[in-house]
């Protein structure tokens, strides 16, 4: 693919971290008003094991960085995409030939691997004015929309009530993980999954080297859901929040939120962002009362059918 004008295509690895955090954070601020994005942040991005064969950045005049991107396979029928495009008078033209540079990549996956994969690409902040339009111009259509609540833990965190016969524990990844992953998968948020159970393990052990951790609630001694979360900062992170199918409506989520959110405080954190499929939400107004949301903010996925 020829690049357009001057811009620049290069490995993501060779750009400094602190580089990619201005940038999603100016990205943020464009959209939504307000930055977000820590160094942990990128640092747990950049951490996948596939992330240094499959990352690129677009740079213009000045090597100023106008957009990210990078691709991961996880074990579905899905490559997994992230894209941020700095804002301004070149960011339509960046954004449009980073899509197409990561639909290219796909099909190279695709007949390296012999199946044909579908693309979804998150990230994408509520607010976003130009990407939206691009990836529905490429044949994208919108997904599964994922809340990003904004709370405050500069005052004590209630405790949530547990189901009856629950009990919460820190989970351990070495012992733990395949627990973890059975309901990180059989969870019915919408947003993409780590299907390939040996790169759901890396995820979790590099989490917990970056200021990280993962709760695992059990009834019975069953496991019936868990939280992954993380802390940096000061502020926290709540990933994933997955509950069995089977174990909804019995206030697990709300149980494990809430006793992440005790232990983000703990750990100095003043404000955290839970991330939350409302799709799956049985009663989403009492979940704001309990956690006491300030703001909210909305990231969408866009999906792409292969072609095969």
């Amino acid at each position: 693919m020829t690049l357009p004008g001057d811009f620049v295509l290069r490995r993501s690895a060779d750009v400094p971290v602190d580089t990619l955090v201005r940038l999603v954070r100016a990205y943020e601020e464009d959209s939504t008003g307000t930055a977000a994005c820590t160094r942990e942040d990128v640092l747990l991005a950049i951490s996948h094991p596939h992330y240094e064969d499959h990352s690129w950045c677009l740079t213009g005049p000045g090597e100023e960085l106008l957009a990210w991107a990078s691709l991961a396979l996880n074990g579905g029928t899905d490559a997994d995409a992230a894209l941020t495009v700095r804002p301004g008078p070149r960011s339509a033209a960046a954004a449009r030939f980073m899509v197409l540079h990561l639909l290219d990549r796909t099909d190279a996956l695709a007949l390296s691997y012999g199946t044909a994969f579908g693309l979804a690409v998150g990230g994408v902040l509520d607010g976003d004015t130009v990407l939206p339009h691009v990836l529905e111009d490429t044949g994208f259509v919108r997904g599964a929309t994922i809340a990003q609540y904004d709370v405050d833990l500069s005052r004590p965190v209630t405790p949530a009530a547990l189901p009856h016969g629950g009990h919460i524990r820190p989970a351990v990844p070495a012992e733990d993980a395949d627990a973890l992953h059975a309901l990180h998968v059989r969870s019915r948020a919408r947003g993409p999954k780590t299907h390939d159970p040996a790169l759901f393990r890396a995820r979790v052990r590099r989490l917990g080297e970056i200021s990280g951790f993962a709760l695992l609630m059990e009834i019975a001694g069953h496991p019936v859901g868990h939280v992954l979360a993380q802390a940096a900062s000061g502020q926290g992170r709540i990933l994933e929040a997955a509950v069995a199918p089977a174990s909804r409506g019995l206030g697990v989520g709300l149980s494990l939120i809430a006793a992440a959110l005790v232990e983000l405080r703990r750990r100095s954190c003043v404000r955290a962002l839970i991330a939350v499929d409302t799709s799956q939400l049985l009663a989403p107004e009492a979940l704001h009362r309990a956690l006491g949301v300030r703001r909210e903010r909305s990231v969408t996925y866009f999906h792409r059918d292969p072609e095969w």
